[in-house]
């Protein structure tokens, strides 16, 4: 049952962290691409000069690979307002560096110059942006490794735009074609070269084949031809001057073991770009196109205008004092220094409360914050205060293009989409805030026109959404070291005499400007408050100062830095009945020499599935692993739901350890507005590491006319690095508006498409292994009902289209296992091929819906008989259930390839449960057994040492099978 044959319609409004959504294509051309420069550059004319070199050089490129139908008409790039001002740069309207297609910034201290671009979703599906170092566009040697830069370029736009992968695979850059036969991974298999292996003495030799796996040995280096016959492919070798065009259906190699292959279905690139919108939209364009055009924008000094409502409904719900409350934390904590603010109200007319003042000292901030409104009446005129805000920036600038407003109302209005063009004119960003389940429905589409956020906060007193939304409103200039970072939200309604706990992590990237914010709701006094720093010292509520205004705020700044680590409070309810408090928490970064994590979240929904919620944890521009990121949905009106995002490379998350979290969501609870709010929790062994999914391929050298071999320099090689201590992050994502919600109790959603199943042939051949995570019932919660394996000599017929023709497995007594869990399948077929097998699977829940077939599984060849694992027990079992066991290795498993299989000899009984975790890389591998769970430390080159645990019962019986992987 497919969740388009119903009538579920999701309104989802972009979040913040989302790229591109500006890129226009009108007749070939693609107008107003953004390319931001990151603040932190230092001013260097060459970078510009060689973005316009590179966008022209592209163009041609482009419009040649695409066979006549597209090109870069327009571009933008947005300069840094730390650069020197120029009369020939324009002044920054909506366009913002968060927002950019194309990022110009350092990496970090332990990652390289290699061009990137970031993707979150899967084939087909548009990327988030393309990351440029400066070197990368100033350093001319780089191009002997990488290519001419339009070229780089276009590879990188094909990603971002279409949503292709790369074709070659530093993991697997090898794939076996026959006995002692093996071939570089790429696309297409055309391109020529020789297979070489640097000996360490400045020479080279012909790779060897090992035996046991029919690779070439670890090391070898596939270096191509200069000079070559082959067109394609621009995803595999940009840099070849032969190559010009993308893989189609005539040259694409489906034995190659790349992304594009497992991503999208051993479908070439340009099949997966004629089913592109842009394809459909285009046609041949018979005219060479003019060159790009280049405009040059610069980042201003933020100008801000909170354009508040004070209506009579603002007095309902304890509104006004929450909004007094949350706008003097933007005031005082959020807004970033030197920036310019102003102040107007409205009801059935707006007031000018006051004009801009530019944030220079604490005293200006306080200053502000006594301005904000404390007392509500009259009715409610939303496009009034709007242009009273215009009018604040015209009093300064004589131009309203690059401010900003932030809009909040919590009623309606029936005339508001009046002021709709003049708003879309102003060039003004407008930030919209949604208080109550009766704000004006449209104020998603004024934020949306103007490149606003959307922001929404309900009436529940136990939440904390108001506040929330106001410390979501930090600049998109970039600038992280500047902006304001959410580390504690937490509201709830405390009995009498009760106390609000916590402990919030303060890491040591961050402490500068240090807030601590409590709320109350009914007490005329404070409650009683009481902070603990990590090193024990005490901030009572004498130390906090009281708003006098009877808003029920009480506020502490932490002068310095604040101490790194965990800070205690504890905030008792003195008053004679229950109240909510609430505690929030806000710092910057403690100086430029160390980027703070950060959280970007991104909401997306196409078609066929329902939503899916992603969190991009970083520090710079290294992905964070291993962080726990939980996000809560809040609908208008009943309980909020959490959901924890998951980075395994299975269900909505594409790509395993890549630092972006994801996951379905499917509870709904009605109509309405939905509010998201994103908590991140590092600890000491969350892993940061360098990013290796599509990037532009580093040439290890050329074969020479004269046959010989010139090579580049190594490829640096960046090691993993360990966050050096605990952190949290909360991070506002905005709002979304559900129409048409599914009703409650209505079974739509089949299981998650199987994104990573893998196929080995066994026994010489009469058998196949298969590995796969298990999805979920309703997409990526829960358990299925059953699986349906398929196979086939053609990869075509394992298509959701071409499914059911072909050859079934059958999976009898294969029975799915919750969400998440790592699962296997052995089985013999009923006749032997001698051809290459594919392999497909999906699952169905117990309502007959049936998840998208999963990824296609090649199975390699068989090289050799697998000798068998011999297990001894070194130490006895003990009641906690553990023993360890030594053994020797099998022979190197391919890269990128999981399923050797094993066997236990024990004469005991078998474990209760199964468990499955462990990584994959060249120096720890993971073994799984059914039943149980075994994690490996590798000992020497072939020696390795297992501990083995269950839940219950003595040790697995003789001939339990399992396997493991690297």
């Amino acid at each position: 049952m497919l969740l388009s044959r119903r009538l579920l319609v999701l309104v989802l409004q972009w979040l913040y962290g989302v790229s591109g959504t500006s890129i226009k294509l009108r007749n070939g051309g693609f107008e107003d691409i953004i390319i931001a420069i990151n603040p932190q550059l230092p001013e260097d004319p060459q970078i510009l000069d060689s973005i316009k070199d590179m966008i022209k050089e592209g163009s041609t490129y482009l419009f040649g690979a695409t066979q006549q139908r597209f090109y870069f008409k327009s571009v933008k790039i947005i300069i840094p307002l730390t650069w020197t001002t120029k009369t020939e740069y324009k002044r920054v309207t909506t366009e913002s560096y968060e927002k950019a297609d194309v990022i110009v910034a350092e990496p970090s201290q332990a990652y390289g110059d290699e061009p990137y671009t970031l993707q979150y979703g899967g084939c087909g599906e548009k990327g988030q942006y393309i990351h440029f170092t400066s070197k990368f566009l100033t350093d001319d040697k780089l191009i002997d490794a990488y290519g001419p830069r339009g070229r780089v370029f276009v590879h990188e736009w094909a990603h971002l735009r279409w949503g292709v992968f790369d074709e070659y695979n530093y993991d697997a850059p090898f794939y076996v074609t026959g006995p002692n036969k093996a071939e570089a991974t790429r696309c297409s298999a055309g391109i020529t070269g020789r297979y070489i292996f640097e000996t360490g003495t400045g020479e080279t030799r012909p790779c060897k084949i090992e035996r046991q796996t029919g690779l070439y040995e670890t090391g070898c280096l596939f270096v191509p031809e200069r000079k070559q016959n082959s067109s394609a492919s621009i995803m595999y070798m940009q840099s070849l001057s032969s190559v010009t065009r993308f893989c189609d259906q005539t040259n694409h190699n489906i034995q190659a073991t790349n992304m594009q292959n497992d991503q999208c279905g051993y479908r070439s690139t340009w099949e997966v770009i004629m089913d592109s919108a842009d394809f459909a939209r285009s046609s041949p364009i018979t005219e060479t196109p003019p060159p790009p055009t280049v405009s040059l924008l610069q980042t201003q000094v933020r100008v801000v205008c909170l354009v508040l409502d004070v209506s009579e409904s603002m007095r309902s719900h304890n509104r006004i004092h929450r909004l007094r409350q949350a706008a003097e934390l933007f005031i005082l904590q959020v807004i970033e220094k030197d920036s310019w603010v102003g102040i107007v109200t409205f009801e059935s007319t707006a007031k000018i409360v006051t004009g801009l003042q530019q944030v220079v000292s604490d005293s200006v901030r306080k200053s502000l914050a006594n301005y904000l409104p404390t007392t509500a009446g009259g009715g409610t005129k939303i496009c009034s205060g709007v242009r009273a805000g215009f009018q604040v920036f015209l009093s300064k600038y004589g131009s309203t293009e690059g401010c900003e407003i932030v809009l909040l109302t919590d009623d309606e209005d029936s005339d508001l989409r009046s002021c709709f063009a003049e708003a879309e004119r102003s060039g003004s960003k407008i930030h919209t805030i949604a208080l109550g389940p009766k704000a004006a429905k449209e104020l998603e589409t004024l934020a949306n026109m103007t490149g606003g956020l959307k922001f929404s906060a309900t009436d529940s007193l136990d939440s904390n959404s108001l506040i929330d939304a106001f410390c979501g409103l930090s600049s998109g200039s970039g600038s992280v070291f500047q902006q304001s970072i959410q580390l504690g939200s937490k509201s709830q309604s405390i009995g009498i005499s009760q106390s609000l706990s916590g402990v919030v992590s303060i890491d040591k990237s961050l402490g500068n400007d240090t807030f601590f914010m409590v709320t109350w709701s009914l007490s005329t006094s404070p409650p009683t408050i009481i902070l603990m720093d990590p090193r024990g010292k005490r901030y009572l509520q004498a130390d906090f100062v009281v708003d006098n205004t009877n808003v029920r705020l009480a506020r502490l700044k932490i002068d310095g830095t604040a101490k790194a680590g965990d800070w205690a409070y504890s905030i008792q309810n003195t008053h004679y009945t229950a109240q909510v408090i609430s505690m929030t928490v806000t710092t910057r970064a403690a100086s430029l020499s160390e980027p703070p994590v950060t959280v970007k979240p991104y909401l997306k929904r196409d078609t066929n599935n329902p939503m899916i919620i992603y969190a991009e944890v970083s520090q710079g521009f290294l992905p964070v692993i291993g962080a726990k990121v939980i996000v809560t949905v809040e609908p208008e009106s009943g309980t909020a739901v959490e959901l924890e995002l998951l980075d395994n490379g299975a269900g909505a998350d594409i790509l395993k350890h890549d630092g972006v979290y994801s996951r379905y969501f499917t509870s709904f609870k009605g109509n309405g507005r939905y509010n998201l709010k994103v908590h991140v929790q590092g600890k000491e062994e969350t892993v940061r590491r360098v990013r290796r999914q599509s990037q532009a391929l580093y040439i290890p050298g050329y074969i020479l006319g004269n046959g010989s071999i010139s090579l580049n320099p190594p490829k640096p090689v960046y090691n993993k690095t360990k966050t050096a201590s605990n952190f949290v992050r909360i991070h506002q994502g905005g709002s979304f508006i559900v129409t048409n919600s599914p009703p409650p109790g209505v079974d739509l959603y089949p299981p998650n498409k199987i994104r990573d199943l893998k196929a080995m042939p066994v026994n010489n051949g009469d058998e196949f292994h298969l590995t796969w995570t298990a999805p979920g019932d309703d997409y990526d919660s829960g358990t299925a009902e059953r699986y349906e394996i398929r196979m086939s000599e053609n990869p075509a017929e394992l298509t959701d289209a071409t499914f059911q023709s072909a050859t079934p497995v059958n999976t009898s007594g294969l029975k799915p296992a919750p969400f998440g869990t790592k699962e296997f399948f052995q089985f013999k077929p009923a006749k032997k091929s001698n051809k290459a097998v594919f392999f497909a699977i999906r699952a169905i829940d117990d309502n007959n819906n049936v998840g998208n077939a999963s990824n296609i599984a090649q199975a390699g060849h068989q090289t050799s008989q697998l000798p068998p694992i011999i297990w001894s027990t070194t130490t006895k079992v003990r009641t906690t259930h553990s023993v360890s066991l030594t053994t020797w290795l099998l022979p190197e498993a391919t890269p990128g390839f999981s399923g050797y299989p094993i066997s236990l000899r024990s004469k005991q009984q078998p474990p209760h449960y199964c468990l499955a975790g462990g990584v994959s890389d060249r120096k720890s591998f993971k073994v799984f057994l059914l039943g149980s769970r075994l994690d490996a430390q590798l000992i020497g080159r072939h020696g390795v040492c297992l501990s083995l645990s269950w839940g219950s019962g003595p040790l697995p019986s003789l001939g339990y099978r399992g396997y493991y992987e690297y």
